[in-house]
């Protein structure tokens, strides 16, 4: 199962995790708090931790897929509720 990792340093993370789940949970089947979070995407699940300084983000392709194109989808969402912060830093790393 191909997954990869990005910890995104920002001061808003909750506010993002909560906005990208409410987003995504108009299609997708998706549970959330304000430090944890989970969107069941039909080719992997996003999950999603926050805390005061970043937002972790776990991308995990289960069968077909491609998870290049996953980070992309999931960095471009959350950039666009970040517009007033500035572009987010996304360092995606495989997970084993």
């Amino acid at each position: 199962m191909p997954a990869s990792r990005a910890i995104v340093p920002t001061a808003n993370a909750s506010r993002y995790l909560q906005q990208l789940c409410k987003h995504w949970g108009h299609k997708f089947e998706a549970s959330f708090d304000p430090h944890v979070g989970r969107v069941a995407l039909p080719f992997g699940p996003v999950d999603l931790k926050a805390d005061d300084a970043a937002l972790d983000v776990t991308c995990t392709i289960e069968g077909e897929g491609d998870l290049g194109r996953m980070q992309q989808v999931v960095a471009d969402h959350l950039n666009r509720f970040a517009h007033k912060e500035g572009e987010l830093t996304f360092d995606w790393q495989p997970l084993d």
